[in-house]
């Protein structure tokens, strides 16, 4: 059945195709974090639910960026080709009509080195104006200043 599915969507303009077993994926769902591994193993089967979510976002053109703070980290959605500016709005209106700047790493560096500290040694925390183009799992820290009431 596999196969006919194919060719129809073929026929159809053509698209992405992912396989999955809903019954898989809840009874994995339901097993113990540290049973889960073994679970795939046993059923000889891994589960699809990450390629689905990031076909998905790429499909319809969305990315995540991070902000953090001392006690939380938050992952932000926006579209894809967004500035930094328009990146500081999907978090509040005044940090896009107030932006000054971007302080930016990936999160593969911040994951390869370790801290923010080491990021910034290692020249790979950049300080970033309106024209940046947010990339997807940019960790950013926003500066901004809004002084005046929003012009009606």
């Amino acid at each position: 059945w596999l196969v006919k599915i194919h060719e129809w969507v073929k026929a159809h303009g053509g698209g992405t195709i992912i396989p999955f077993s809903g019954a898989f994926e809840s009874e994995l769902q339901d097993t113990p974090e540290d049973e889960k591994e073994q679970f795939q193993k046993d059923c000889e089967m891994t589960t699809v639910l990450p390629k689905i979510v990031k076909t998905a976002f790429s499909t319809i053109h969305l990315i995540y960026f991070f902000t953090a703070g001392s006690d939380e980290v938050k992952a932000w959605c926006i579209r894809k080709g967004f500035k930094a500016p328009q990146a500081a709005g999907a978090i509040h209106t005044d940090f896009e009509r107030g932006f000054i700047c971007a302080e930016v790493m990936s999160f593969a560096d911040l994951k390869e080195l370790g801290s923010e500290s080491e990021c910034k040694a290692k020249g790979k925390y950049k300080q970033e104006g309106k024209t940046y183009v947010v990339n997807d799992g940019d960790v950013i820290f926003f500066k901004f200043n809004v002084t005046a009431a929003k012009k009606k």
